[in-house]
């Protein structure tokens, strides 16, 4: 009998084919680096941790958070959250609030009393850090973690260095710094505070110590040539700051000109407004070109605070001040008019930069310094054997978070040094760009925007201006990751291969390829949401 081509074959399994002989290029499983995960200068798994919140696992998210930094709800609250502007959910809509959920983490834990984890061993070795703020007590917390004795001397009489002394009140609770620093004390760091290293060759000797990691802060301000009277009250910023955590509180008058325009000089126009005080921000450039976050320009704006742009300090006197007005030349620089105002101001606050005191290197061979820093090699060894250096000390932004991730990466390196050893971090992975994900499966979902006190409120109290998420907003929030470059098992390859190649192997342990099957038509690959496959070219 006469049968139609198409079915003439006997019935039979498709499993006697094996399609992967036609292949030219394979499916690959893999797990890309996020770009949230790329962007962290303190070197967070962010999506790691956000795969345990969004499970509502929340002690969980902040332990795997605290590996890499012990600080979240600080952090919570002074980081400026680049890792937001890298999110790929930002091209679909708007970031994933990282910040956010990190700063509920932060508080959940410190409400709930989770603690730290102890070190399980003891190496025997003694390493001295200098410097209590945010880059030594990294440092500290990762190399007790390592199990070595640590030692902190800090020069003030408390710690949080310049969480403490350059950040107001009103952005970090001295409750909630407190509690994370005392977390890190009680695994068992030892602190001498008011103990000011004057030579660290000497303290090393004397206590005893096999190496020495410093993280002096930038305390001195920078001072600017600036004619002025006997009588002109004139101020640097981070002083200002500091006397703000004593009992006698600056006397800056009614109208306080504050001069710069960085974030330090929001931060001290925003604390003389809550102390009833008139203050006007003078900076030389653009609002474009201001160095101060835009964000934090915004909240010192709505809280009434005038700034005057394109304009420089020429004299102080007693009551006034003498202002050049500038102007933009063809290139965006700034360059002096000839044009002169005078301005009412009881006092004026230089907010122009600090600087390090690097006293206590005096007399250590090897050390280069530049530009009022101490080099550095990848090791984060200076050039004298055994000390280490990092935050405000080295090359770098000066920031919380990026001092927060040179403690961590000291403290390995320190770690690997006592053993004689060599610190090589792994590899790094490719990075999950956009372009790879599948966005059709994702639902709209809008950003939680964190509650903000009113604007009465913020002009006359020190009450934290910036509120943090209740407990479903955090989880709605946390489930707004796409997990970019990792698997998290939606089945979406498993459902839309055409040759069943795609083996589930079980609950947390993902998939694998059948390649006798597999004929690399990379349906798979088009379908991932997250971008956690790609081809590969068949070796002829």
């Amino acid at each position: 009998m006469d049968k139609p081509f198409a079915i003439t074959l006997d019935p039979g399994s498709s499993l006697a084919n094996h399609t992967g002989s036609w292949r030219t290029s394979r499916p690959v499983y893999l797990d890309r680096l996020p770009p949230c995960n790329k962007q962290c200068p303190a070197g967070e798994d962010i999506q790691g941790w956000l795969f345990h919140a969004e499970s509502g696992d929340y002690e969980s998210a902040w332990r795997h958070l605290t590996k890499d930094n012990p600080f979240p709800a600080i952090m919570g609250r002074v980081c400026y959250h680049t890792c937001e502007g890298a999110c790929n959910r930002g091209k679909l809509d708007e970031p994933v609030g990282i910040n956010s959920v990190e700063h509920f983490l932060g508080d959940e834990a410190l409400k709930r009393g989770w603690k730290l984890t102890p070190p399980t061993t003891e190496s025997g070795k003694h390493v001295l850090v200098v410097g209590a703020g945010p880059s030594g007590m990294s440092a500290a917390y990762h190399l007790r973690r390592l199990g070595h004795r640590v030692t902190v001397h800090e020069a003030g009489p408390l710690l949080g260095g310049m969480m403490r002394f350059g950040i107001p009140k009103y952005r970090l609770p001295r409750e909630v710094l407190e509690a994370e620093m005392q977390r890190v004390v009680d695994l068992g760091v030892h602190v001498e505070l008011n103990s000011k290293v004057e030579n660290i060759l000497d303290t090393m000797q004397a206590g005893k110590f096999d190496a020495a990691f410093l993280a002096v802060g930038a305390h001195i301000g920078k001072r600017a040539m600036i004619p002025a009277g006997d009588a002109a009250k004139i101020i640097d910023a981070i002083s200002l700051l500091r006397s703000m955590e004593g009992e006698d509180k600056p006397l800056l008058g009614r109208r306080v000109v504050v001069y710069g325009g960085g974030n330090t000089a929001i931060d001290v126009a925003r604390t003389a407004k809550r102390m009833g005080a008139e203050p006007l921000i003078v900076y030389r450039r653009t609002r474009e070109k201001m160095p101060a976050h835009d964000f934090e320009v915004e909240e010192a704006l709505q809280e009434g605070i005038m700034v005057k742009w394109l304009s420089t300090i020429k004299q102080a006197h007693e009551s006034s001040l003498t202002i050049e007005k500038m102007a933009l030349d063809s290139k965006g620089f700034p360059q002096p008019t000839g044009e002169f105002e005078t301005i009412e101001a009881d006092s004026l606050v230089l907010a122009l930069g600090q600087d390090v005191d690097l006293g206590l290197l005096e007399g250590v061979p090897g050390l280069q310094v530049s530009d009022g820093v101490v080099q550095v090699g990848a090791n984060m060894m200076t050039g004298h054997p055994g000390i280490f250096a990092g935050g405000d000390m080295v090359p770098a932004e000066r920031n919380v978070t990026v001092g927060i991730g040179h403690g961590k990466q000291a403290a390995r390196h320190i770690d690997a040094w006592l053993r004689g050893e060599e610190h090589v971090p792994p590899p790094q992975r490719e990075v999950a760009v956009f372009e790879n994900l599948n966005t059709w499966y994702y639902a709209d979902a809008p950003k939680t925007v964190r509650p903000m006190l009113d604007i009465i409120r913020r002009q006359s109290t020190f009450d934290e201006v910036q509120g943090g998420l209740d407990e479903s907003n955090a989880l709605f929030e946390a489930r707004r990751c796409l997990s970019c470059g990792n698997c998290f098992e939606c089945d979406n390859c498993y459902g839309v291969c055409p040759d069943n190649a795609v083996i589930k192997l079980g609950p947390g342990k993902r998939f694998e390829f059948n390649y006798d099957y597999c004929k690399g038509c990379g349906m798979c690959v088009a379908e991932c949401p997250c971008g956690a496959i790609k081809m590969e070219a068949e070796e002829i």
